[in-house]
């Protein structure tokens, strides 16, 4: 698969998601807690929870930190990184993510851009990408079930917002799902100011035309693989299975066209505080749950095969106490992280001197 056809498969593509009038059929008339009417995301029954004791504590923790926000992040910032690491409670994570990303501090310092934004005609082809792909985010969900419902129009002036700031992406495909999942929790305008925080900040360089910084991340992805799962590391050499084949769609759209919901809201927890490496950490662990058995591996003996296997991981496998648990015992220091994107930054550099030499 090119590099090209996996990145239009990150942003979603009608045939998987289907139309409006086969997914109103075939929902159910109430909606799970998260919003979902049916699809791979409905979740029916209750999430097992801690005490509401120990809810509580957690939320006026975090309200504490909230109205003391600089301080915390210039004093404290192994506390705040704890307190996320265990999962920021429902009822303040959309301001708590706001606060994270940066999109809080974007929206004092530009408090009427986003208007004036929309106001702006934008470029007509990329409004018309726009308008092509909204009923392909979580078709499934309360707020996107309806063409041209409120949902659909907020996420297109979210996306439209963007690409009228930032001229040089335009519009990119897989920032669909991102508005749309941002959305779900908060209103527009702070959804836009963290689109723009996590394209330009987190995911900096990821929806350049060339996507060089997306094809080195995957090469960091694969030298870490080696550290922590050498056998997976050693039958995705054997079969050629490249990261760009199946780490796309991860990268680009931060997990939120992979994980379960709840593992995903566990994971964003900590990628808005401590960033990209959260991906790296929970894509290293999908790869080893994936391909960690044997037998597993004797099973995917082609890179069809493979590939097939890490595009279902088992359910444990994404789950989020599994996922979670991993990703913290995982061997991986700053440091190792900050060696491998020099390495492979510096081999990316050197690439064109030897083709040419």
């Amino acid at each position: 698969m090119s590099l090209q056809k996996s990145v239009k498969s990150a942003g979603g593509d009608r045939s998987e998601q289907g139309d409006t009038t086969s997914i109103c059929s075939s929902v159910t008339t109430q909606p799970d807690r998260h919003g979902f009417f049916g699809g791979a995301q409905y979740s029916p029954e209750p999430k097992r929870t801690v005490s509401p004791s120990t809810i509580l504590k957690r939320e006026q923790k975090w309200l504490r930190m909230l109205n003391n926000w600089e301080a915390f992040m210039s004093k404290n910032y192994k506390k705040v990184r704890e307190r996320c690491r265990k999962g920021i409670p429902a009822s303040v994570r959309p301001k708590a993510w706001l606060y994270l990303c940066g999109g809080q501090l974007l929206l004092e310092k530009h408090p009427n851009e986003y208007e004036e934004l929309l106001q702006a005609p934008g470029d007509p082809k990329c409004m018309e990408d726009i308008r092509k792909d909204l009923h392909r985010q979580f078709p499934y969900h309360e707020m996107f079930i309806r063409e041209e419902g409120l949902g659909q129009q907020e996420l297109f002036s979210v996306l439209k917002a963007y690409s009228v700031l930032n001229p040089k992406v335009g519009y990119f495909q897989a920032q669909a799902p991102v508005a749309a999942f941002l959305l779900m929790h908060m209103p527009a305008v702070q959804a836009f100011w963290c689109l723009v925080s996590i394209s330009d900040k987190y995911l900096s360089g990821y929806y350049n035309p060339g996507l060089e910084v997306l094809q080195r991340d995957g090469d960091i992805l694969h030298a870490l693989l080696r550290r922590t799962a050498p056998a997976v590391h050693r039958h995705l050499v054997k079969h050629k299975v490249e990261p760009v084949l199946y780490a796309t769609e991860w990268f680009l759209c931060a997990l939120t066209r992979t994980l379960p919901w709840d593992s995903l809201l566990r994971v964003w927890d900590c990628f808005l505080c401590e960033g990209v490496k959260v991906l790296f950490k929970a894509a290293l662990v999908i790869l080893a749950g994936a391909l960690g058995p044997a037998k597993v591996r004797k099973r995917a003996c082609g890179l069809c095969e493979t590939l097939e296997v890490l595009r279902h991981p088992p359910e444990p496998v994404l789950g989020e106490d599994y996922l979670m648990y991993h990703m913290q015992r995982l061997n991986l220091t700053e440091e190792d992280f900050e060696f491998e994107h020099q390495r492979q930054t510096a081999r990316r550099r050197a690439m064109p001197n030897r083709s040419g030499s």
